[in-house]
């Protein structure tokens, strides 16, 4: 069980980069969105970067508030990066190494934590998000929920959080 004193570190690839994110994480999730595709495609034609996106195209996140996360270690080698110039949406990559480390949606109270970049025990994905723009051909198994969009039990995780946050819990 996670509890409120646990503590993940992500780091780059090469190390130069480290978050440290304290406490529950709010939903671990895979994400098939066309996005998350795109921004992993062009992540992964970066010079000796990390691969992003998994075999069956899904980009696997662990989502946190923002107030549990903190850089501790490189924080002028990140780079934001968006898909379009007024996107509400950005990635984070450590430019030593091409590595993404995070998703910001800006108008939201978390981040999604690229689960490649992770460092200690990682909680196992629970669910599998936007599957409904997956990869044309790719069968999902059905160990844990799949959702073609974004599912209430998603929705809700959100928003306890939110309301957490404003409570000072």
């Amino acid at each position: 069980m996670t509890t409120t004193s646990q503590r993940l570190l992500a780091r780059c690839s090469c190390g130069s980069v480290e978050f440290e994110a304290v406490g529950a994480p709010i939903a671990n999730v895979k994400c098939y969105c066309n996005s998350c595709q795109s921004a992993g495609q062009q992540f992964e034609q970066l010079p000796s970067a990390p691969q992003t996106l998994d075999t069956d195209g899904g980009t696997p996140y662990i989502l946190y508030r923002k107030d549990r996360v903190s850089c501790v270690k490189g924080d002028d080698r990140l780079q934001d990066r968006k898909l379009t110039p007024n996107s509400p949406t950005r990635r984070v990559l450590a430019t030593c190494c091409n590595s993404a480390m995070f998703l910001d949606f800006t108008k939201g109270h978390w981040l999604s934590m690229y689960r490649a970049r992770l460092q200690n025990d990682i909680p196992p994905i629970e669910m599998r998000v936007m599957t409904g723009e997956k990869p044309a051909g790719v069968i999902l198994p059905d160990d844990i929920p799949n959702y073609e969009g974004h599912s209430g039990k998603f929705m809700w995780r959100l928003l306890k959080a939110r309301i957490a946050m404003l409570v000072g819990r």
